[in-house]
């Protein structure tokens, strides 16, 4: 009976010498946090998509809270309007960045990109694109599996079957970068949404010489220069056989658009373009 006792005093005043002892590391431990990362984080949209650049709208908030300025923290799940409040609430100032949207930079539908092979594999664009060059003989294209619109956590993707492409909805879109990430073609691109929500940019990233892209999609850039050419703004460049739109310089003339002989430049959300008449009289009597 008395060992019994004993063993029990023993084990209550170890664990009591063990509780002092955890304690007393726990305070000299402790890790101060500040307050304000709980009321910057209520502020965001608690999305935890990452678009930030940092891990989750947390790590975000305590980005924020130890920046002595929010120069180069934006949350684009949030836009301007979150960003306003943060620094409102943390005494700080923000420029207000141009909104921007996720477009897809592969025109390759169907009718303009034949099938030439079958993949029968895992539906994931990563698996097919490290295996070989996709069902199409252009090997920069979309492959049509629907990574993209899997990490998408705002319902803003979706594959539209008749073209096989993935479709962005710009009024759900947040320009968080998911997507981005996602293509292993690199095929999606955050752009300036521009005036009007209006764009104009090169739907392709085929690097092949002229023939043999034209010869893989219908719609491929061939690098024939005109655009170039045309562009009063100093705007387009061509690199490894693909023209690209500096969205920051373009004016959106559309004048590259009309000169573009594969219909590889899009126009978004512009008004129908007025039909040209060719003769003066028929003009008159109608």
């Amino acid at each position: 009976m008395d060992i019994i006792l004993n063993t029990l005093i023993t084990l209550s005043l170890l664990g009591a010498v063990l509780a002092v002892i955890l304690y007393v590391v726990a305070q000299k431990f402790k890790v101060y946090e500040d307050p304000r990362i709980d009321v910057v984080e209520a502020l965001t949209p608690g999305a935890n998509c990452g678009g930030c650049g940092l891990p989750g709208c947390r790590g975000f908030a305590e980005a924020c809270v130890k920046a002595e300025t929010l120069d180069g923290l934006f949350c684009p799940a949030g836009g301007n309007e979150t960003m306003k409040k943060i620094a409102e609430a943390l005494g700080l100032t923000t420029v207000e960045a141009e909104p921007k949207v996720a477009v897809v930079r592969c025109n390759g539908t169907h009718e303009k990109r034949n099938k030439t092979t079958y993949y029968d594999g895992p539906s994931s664009c990563a698996i097919e694109h490290s295996l070989y060059m996709g069902d199409t003989d252009c090997a920069y294209g979309c492959l049509g599996l629907g990574d993209c619109v899997a990490k998408c956590t705002f319902d803003a993707m979706y594959m539209d079957k008749e073209s096989g492409l993935p479709m962005i909805d710009e009024n759900k879109c947040t320009a968080c970068g998911a997507c981005v990430k996602a293509c292993p073609r690199k095929i999606i691109e955050l752009r300036n949404k521009g005036k009007k929500n209006r764009r104009i940019y090169v739907s392709c990233v085929n690097h092949d010489k002229g023939a043999d892209a034209r010869r893989a999609c219908g719609a491929a850039c061939i690098a024939c220069n005109k655009c170039v050419k045309t562009c009063p703004y100093e705007a387009i460049v061509i690199e490894n056989f693909c023209a690209y739109i500096d969205f920051e310089k373009c004016k959106l003339c559309r004048k590259c658009v009309a000169e573009c002989p594969t219909g590889a430049i899009l126009e978004v959300n512009f008004p129908p373009r007025k039909e040209k008449v060719e003769n003066a009289e028929e003009t008159a009597v109608s």
